[in-house]
């Protein structure tokens, strides 16, 4: 009589050095990313195809194309826009500017007005057309 003990095959996969080789990986890729970060000025820019409009009234800044700056309507020289700024956000309590710029500015132009963001830790949303 023979009998036959039912002893199935399971194929099994070693995984033990999956998990290290993953946290190797993980660590690698977090110490690079913090090294490759240069110093970039953070924009929030809204799709020009899409309809969104923000709910709240934030502060404005208009630049137009021969260099005048204004602040909510109000005519404001370059030299004090810093100063400017720091009043407005610190009254209205809001970190949020929309920013707009012709398209025939230079980016020089732009750079110049984010630049003063980065100082104030402010957020810049530029306005753009449909």
């Amino acid at each position: 009589m023979g009998i036959k003990k039912k002893r199935r095959f399971h194929p099994e996969i070693p995984t033990s050095s999956m998990s290290d080789i993953m946290f190797f990986l993980f660590l690698f890729f977090l110490i690079i990313s913090t090294l490759a970060n240069p110093n970039v000025i953070k924009l929030t820019l809204p799709k020009a195809k899409s309809n969104e409009t923000t709910n709240k009234d934030h502060i404005t800044l208009s630049v137009t194309e021969d260099k005048q700056y204004f602040l909510n309507q109000q005519a404001v020289a370059f030299e004090e826009l810093e100063t400017a700024l720091a009043e407005k956000t610190n009254a209205a309590n809001d970190k949020t500017v929309v920013v707009r710029v012709p398209a025939d500015n230079k980016v020089q132009d732009l750079v110049d007005i984010m630049q003063i963001g980065v100082k104030l830790k402010l957020n810049f949303v530029i306005a753009t057309a449909k």
